[in-house]
């Protein structure tokens, strides 16, 4: 869906094309329900209307996120991207001020209204922040935690997990030699890898990223990108940033955002090639921003 104007409307694809070269996410009813399939939706907002206090944040946000796909959220300062981004593992449930109407499916319920067990949520869908925050712990130790916290060691060793998820982030071969060393002698970019791994090793579903580059140098912003091109394989990926070349670089599908409101959302490729909305040619060409 495409929100203009306060006016839900159906997403345009490029000239000469059907809706079944550019299907829109989650709107093929046919849609095959093997896992990892392109058209298996994974998270649903209908309708979402997000308040801190008086100011309303978020309106009418329609968004399907597909599994095993990479999504990025882009938009300027302000937009409403990164508390999107926190609504959707009910970080937002935490500021008292907070009030949200809509519905998140995820597993088959609004958890917004009924989200169970919100730390099974917190564990299914993992967040990485814009700046790396890893325990003043040592590297085994900031992987091995959440393990010991979710009781995954029950079924699986825990040096075997601290080793596939720094191997999944891209980091084994630099700290193998030094598990028991602290966490806060890494780079930044090498925390930002580990905070990623932390993430990985309570097996979640999907990984929530905001801004996960920012603070990065160029060197470190390349192999995070490589990683995230890596995670969507087995995990579904949702990313802010404000950067759009990264968001054409890594991003299956791409949602710009503007003043609390869902401007434009589609691949990738359509909306930097062809976009349908002037304010999202305008956002992406420099205009504004």
């Amino acid at each position: 869906m495409i929100e203009s104007g306060g006016k839900k409307t159906t997403s345009t694809f490029p000239e000469g094309n059907s809706r079944e070269d550019h299907p829109i996410p989650g709107k093929d009813k046919e849609a095959s329900s093997k896992k990892g399939s392109r058209d298996n939706v994974i998270i649903k907002v209908k309708d979402l209307n997000l308040w801190f206090g008086t100011h309303h944040v978020l309106h009418d946000i329609n968004l399907d996120i597909l599994e095993r796909k990479v999504t990025a959220i882009i938009g300027p300062s302000g937009c409403g991207k990164s508390t999107l981004l926190r609504t959707l593992d009910l970080m937002n449930k935490l500021v008292d001020t907070c009030e949200m109407k809509g519905e998140v499916i995820y597993q088959g319920r609004n958890i917004l209204e009924r989200p169970g067990n919100i730390y099974d949520i917190r564990k299914r869908v993992g967040m990485v922040f814009q700046k790396p925050n890893p325990f003043p712990k040592s590297i085994y130790q900031n992987i091995a935690y959440g393990v010991h916290i979710h009781k995954i060691h029950r079924v699986k060793d825990v040096d075997e997990i601290v080793e596939q998820t720094l191997k999944d982030a891209a980091l084994w071969e630099e700290v193998k030699d030094r598990l028991q060393e602290s966490a806060l002698g890494l780079s930044g970019g090498q925390q930002q890898r580990l905070c990623i791994a932390r993430a990985l090793a309570v097996e979640p579903e999907i990984i929530l990223m905001d801004e996960p580059c920012s603070a990065l140098d160029p060197i470190a912003t390349s192999k995070i990108e490589d990683l995230i091109n890596e995670l969507k394989r087995q995990y579904t990926v949702i990313i802010v940033t404000h950067n759009m070349q990264q968001a054409a670089r890594v991003s299956d599908y791409t949602a710009f955002m503007y003043l609390g409101k869902l401007i434009e959302y589609g691949e990738t490729h359509q909306i930097f090639e062809r976009p349908k909305q002037e304010l999202t040619e305008n956002y992406i060409t420099g205009r504004f921003g």
